[in-house]
């Protein structure tokens, strides 16, 4: 199945490409054939009507994420239908007319410049596509969102790893969805031909009980203790919140007591159900080239001299960490970021690794992607 992902650097567009892109390499590691033919189509494309049309060629699915939901008025309420009628325009020149996902918004049921515009691209959509989903989302949050850029949960844990103090709307909800479970029930939506009105419900919460759920976690977090992640969606903030603070936050200090006798130092704490193990890598030798989508996991080199290399998924952003075990420190690899550690040292390096949940075979969630 080919499937198109538009507006593919923005956040659910990014996190919907990233699931597929898992799911090609998870059928790669096993010798099977690609389930997928992933496209990825950014503004440079959209730019570009042969570009476009290009792309488009053959696809048989689209999951619909481009567009605009800041700037001057009237350039917002122009600019998700133009980009809608692009869309179609490239369709019609491919001669294809494949299963549209549209990600839509709860404004869309407002009488504003923003709303008006997500409503007619819809529209314009709807009357184009024979299969036509309209995914209604509410406030999406997730990891690598844009602080400052119309999404508070980014904006609250910037200011958070920034040492600063938000202002607070005390009247302020938000109901919000995690990018990866929106961009899950796009593909779903594809998967099993799901047509129609689609309106997942968020967690309602206020931005007040937002911001100190946040603050609870970087309590704990600059305290080295990880939270009770047995919430699935406390689990999604949580790796949401620990993100933001890559990589310039990074690694993570520890506190090393040395006498005498050798150092002493606190590895991880608290967690719910996880797991934690050791591995020897010989000196040149590997380990990794993976990527995880929730599971949280910290690599510590407890001895030897090792680097360690953490790439965002579909992009060529690759940060370096060189650790030693006479200096423990502690990387925590987030999520959709595919990760190694190599043995830099003459000889053996020893690893530790902790992980928030009991390895399940049936459910690995590990990727295979090089760095």
């Amino acid at each position: 199945m080919k499937i198109a992902v538009t507006g593919a650097g923005g956040l659910i567009g990014w996190h919907a490409a990233g699931r597929i892109h898992a799911a090609i390499c998870a059928a790669r590691f096993r010798g099977a054939p690609p389930p997928y033919d992933l496209i990825q189509i950014d503004h440079a494309t959209f730019a570009d009507a042969a570009r476009l049309s290009a792309a488009l060629e053959g696809v048989d699915a689209v999951l619909h994420f481009a567009g605009v939901n800041r700037g001057e008025e009237a350039v917002v309420e122009r600019a998700n239908p133009d980009i809608a009628r692009a869309l179609v325009r490239g369709l019609e020149t491919a001669g294809v007319t494949p299963h549209i996902v549209y990600a839509n918004s709860t404004h869309a049921a407002s009488d504003t410049p923003y709303g008006r515009s997500k409503r007619i691209a819809g529209e314009i959509l709807a009357a184009f596509a024979p299969s036509y989903t309209d995914l209604v989302l509410p406030h999406i949050f997730g990891e690598c969102a844009r602080p400052n850029y119309n999404n508070v949960t980014a904006t609250l844990i910037d200011t958070l790893w920034r040492g600063e103090t938000p202002s607070i709307n005390a009247d302020g909800r938000v109901q919000l969805l995690h990018a990866g479970a929106a961009a899950q029930m796009a593909i779903d939506a594809v998967l099993d031909g799901r047509t129609g009105r689609l309106a997942p419900k968020g967690r309602d919460m206020t931005v007040a009980d937002l911001d100190a759920k946040l603050r609870h976690f970087h309590a704990l977090y600059t305290a080295n203790i990880f939270p009770d992640l047995s919430d699935p969606f406390d689990l999604a903030l949580f790796n949401t919140y620990r993100t933001g603070g890559y990589p310039t936050h990074y690694p993570r200090p520890l506190k090393v007591n040395a006498d005498p006798r050798g150092i002493l130092f606190e590895s991880a704490k608290g967690g719910n159900a996880a797991q934690s193990f050791l591995s020897t890598t010989l000196p040149g030798q590997k380990r990794g080239d993976h990527f995880h989508l929730d599971l949280v996991e910290r690599f510590l080199v407890v001895k030897g001299e090792a680097l360690i290399r953490i790439r965002r998924v579909l992009t060529d952003d690759v940060q370096e960490f060189a650790v030693s075990g006479d200096r423990p420190v502690a990387i925590d690899m987030p999520p959709l970021h595919t990760h190694n550690i190599e043995n830099r040292g003459e000889g053996e390096v020893i690893t530790f690794f902790w992980s928030h949940h009991l390895f399940d075979p049936a459910n690995p969630d590990t990727y295979a992607d090089p760095v």
